[in-house]
């Protein structure tokens, strides 16, 4: 509410708004100081006043990560991670520091101790749900925070590119070696990886109600990105997934039960010791993505058609997985006529 007064001469406006700093103003005339006190009112109203920055001092970095990872952590996917990062990062002494006397340079002191002991993609990793934090209590909390203090936090990453594909021979060493695992799922989860180019957790994820076998598709509910999409299924994958029970009658299976029932660790430590069983080094469950992707594009797919497998929404991003094979290209030049011809003569 805006109080006006007259003192010494002039009339004085005071403006108290819960939130927002207190705004003071004298005029010579009344009506100047009743116009400014509405303009300032409607501002307040639409919620254009600044922000009281004293509500920074009653907060510490520690309060807002605790709602963060109590309140929005949860809705997303890698909750379980990303309360385990926060849950750690809660035992530094950074966490005692109030909000209003965070700075950039209280960050960049702990990139530099961090440094010490993970890589530097691993910190990238950790700085992002921090990052987001600050961005939902600015804009949905309604802190008075400036500028993310996380922006100018300088964070030089390799580039950490891929481009390992299955080489001759290791797909059949790999099933020799799935065979002596006890896990009967294993090798399936293998080849229907190389088959529709899916991650990990879409594999593991899907349920047989997501299977439409006369048409041919199935659908991944939620990716990484948040979508939905339905992808096309070979008849390779159809005949694998008929071959683990999904020829059954609907009525004779439960439809909400998962195509391939086991557990991520139990996927990586099995995956762990095939590679190490098949002799093969340096090759990661995840490289069976980019192998997929790159046999797409071999096949001739656009990049469209790919993206509508893949799951990528921006198609530039397909570039880091198409990774054609050298002895391919080497066939294709070895077939250009023209090539031949130069070198000929």
């Amino acid at each position: 509410m805006a109080s006006i007064r007259k003192r010494n001469g002039k009339w004085q406006v005071q403006i108290r708004r819960l939130g927002s700093p207190n705004l003071a103003k004298s005029f010579v005339m009344r009506k100047d100081a009743e116009a400014w006190a509405r303009q300032v009112e409607v501002q307040a109203d639409r919620k254009e006043l600044p922000k009281d920055p004293r509500q920074l001092e009653r907060h510490t970095l520690g309060d807002l990560i605790i709602r963060y990872r109590d309140e929005v952590t949860p809705r997303k996917r890698g909750a379980d991670v990303e309360t385990i990062v926060f849950n750690a990062f809660l035992r530094h002494t950074l966490c005692s520091k109030r909000v209003s006397d965070l700075s950039p340079a209280d960050f960049a002191a702990y990139r530099d101790e961090r440094l010490q002991k993970v890589t530097p993609n691993t910190l990238k990793r950790e700085f992002s749900p921090l990052h987001n934090m600050f961005e939902t209590a600015r804009s949905e909390w309604g802190l008075p925070i400036g500028e993310n203090p996380l922006d100018n936090v300088r964070l030089d990453c390799p580039n950490n590119r891929r481009e390992r594909r299955l080489r001759d021979g290791e797909l059949e060493r790999i099933k020799l070696a799935a065979d002596k695992t006890k896990n009967r799922f294993i090798f399936p989860i293998i080849l229907f990886a190389l088959q529709t180019g899916l991650r990990r957790s879409e594999i593991l994820l899907s349920t047989w109600s997501n299977i439409d076998f006369e048409r041919r598709l199935m659908i991944v509910p939620r990716a990484k990105n948040g979508h939905s999409r339905t992808i096309p299924l070979s008849k390779a994958s159809c005949a694998l997934l008929h071959k683990l029970g999904g020829d059954l009658q609907v009525g004779e299976m439960n439809r909400e039960r998962r195509i391939f029932p086991t557990t991520a660790n139990a996927l990586r430590l099995s995956w762990e010791r095939i590679t190490k069983r098949a002799g093969i080094s340096d090759l990661h469950f995840h490289d069976l993505r980019h192998e997929a992707i790159s046999r797409f594009f071999e096949l001739g797919l656009t990049t469209p058609e790919v993206a509508l497998i893949s799951g990528h929404r921006d198609p530039r991003m397909l570039f880091r997985y198409s990774h054609p094979q050298q002895t391919r290209i080497l066939e294709q030049l070895d077939r250009n006529r023209h090539i031949q011809k130069d070198s000929a003569s």
